[in-house]
């Protein structure tokens, strides 16, 4: 009998905002959500009542009925359920990052490998149509050979509520770095076909958060203060790769800079520059008429759902078996590597390799 997504029973462990986020979208693939987890009675009874479905206390419970699992909890929880889910031969959604620490993300990543069940982490700004169209073209060969990528994913005030699981480092791991970096580091090394990591530099910075007065645009969550605080608003990074390939960091929750989330991809043909949120798309380039002159060309995008596309092909590649995407526990555990480097080159002052 052929499988499709309507027969994978799908359950979420971890009912906040994220987790109700998810459940939407596999309600709109028509897959059949069959219940949900969480420690808070609260999020238990709210999920249950919006999706008519069971909730548990217990994760085990809701193992017994699914075929699937989306976790999104906090990062230091990932571990124990994508772990009990592996045991159990379970497919796994990982929301990023893989985990609070670089420890605790090889041991999910070695489950992971001794599993024969499927398993994505979230990088959902993978599957954004402006991001796929330079990816295809870089595949095509349009902008030559990849040596460089700018990355910025900057709010300019804007952080999670102070005293939030996210701003405390022993559940979180670390502040804008591991919230929002994640996502820029992912998406450069995939634009870069993820090459060796050889030399990280990089600072941390607390220079908001831990203000007793602080002005910001938008909050998540209750303000507990700067008591609630004890993570970075922001970071600069350098990553040298194999062949002299590089990355340039920006990430920050906090700064007195305008908001970005600009890329630039340099290549030996061409770049490409995008913009993550908006969707503009421009490639710069030198004509091949002569006499050269330089070309600047704007490409069409849409704005997609990327955490549809995301789904669809978490669940494409269970049907399937691979969907191109079956290195994404590694490449995740390759994003938490350059993380940690980060975090110890600012600790230490100098630059790191990775891997020691």
């Amino acid at each position: 009998m052929t499988m499709d997504r309507s027969d994978i029973r799908t359950g979420i462990v971890g009912l906040g905002n994220i987790g109700q986020y998810h459940a939407e979208r596999l309600v709109d693939l028509d897959v059949p959500l069959v219940g949900g987890m969480d420690v808070a009675t609260e999020a238990r009874t709210r999920f249950g009542r919006r999706y008519d479905v069971d909730v548990y206390e217990d994760h085990q419970e809701l193992y017994d009925i699914v075929d699937a699992v989306i976790i999104t909890t906090p990062n230091k929880y990932h571990e124990s359920y994508a772990v009990d889910a592996f045991e159990r031969d379970l497919h796994v959604l990982l929301e990023k990052p893989l985990a609070h620490s670089l420890e605790s993300a090889e041991r999910i990543a070695q489950a992971a490998r001794e599993t024969e069940s499927h398993c994505m982490v979230g990088f959902n700004n993978r599957f954004a149509n402006t991001v796929e169209i330079v990816k295809n073209r870089t595949e095509r060969g349009e902008l030559g050979e990849v040596t460089h990528v700018e990355a910025n994913y900057v709010r300019r005030r804007g952080i999670p509520g102070r005293g939030s699981w996210f701003t405390r480092r022993q559940i979180a791991g670390g502040g804008a770095l591991i919230d929002l970096g994640v996502h820029a580091i992912d998406l450069a090394l995939y634009l870069l076909d993820y090459p060796e990591i050889e030399e990280v530099m990089g600072v941390t910075r607390s220079d908001f958060g831990s203000r007793e007065e602080y002005t910001y645009l938008e909050m998540w969550g209750e303000d507990a203060g700067p008591a609630g605080f004890d993570v970075d608003d922001s970071a600069s990074a350098f990553v040298r790769c194999a062949d002299d390939r590089t990355i340039a960091l920006e990430v920050a929750w906090a700064t007195n800079r305008p908001s970005t989330h600009e890329f630039v991809a340099s290549g030996t043909e061409s770049a490409a520059q995008f913009d993550l949120l908006e969707g503009d798309l421009r490639l710069y380039s030198v004509g091949p008429d002569k006499p050269n002159h330089l070309e600047d060309t704007a490409i069409e995008t849409r704005q997609n759902d990327t955490h549809r596309a995301e789904q669809r092909a978490f669940f494409d590649g269970i049907v399937v078996g691979d969907n191109g995407y079956a290195d994404s526990v590694e490449q995740a555990l390759t994003v938490q590597q350059v993380i940690s480097a980060i975090y110890r080159s600012s600790e230490m002052g100098q630059t790191v390799t990775v891997g020691e």
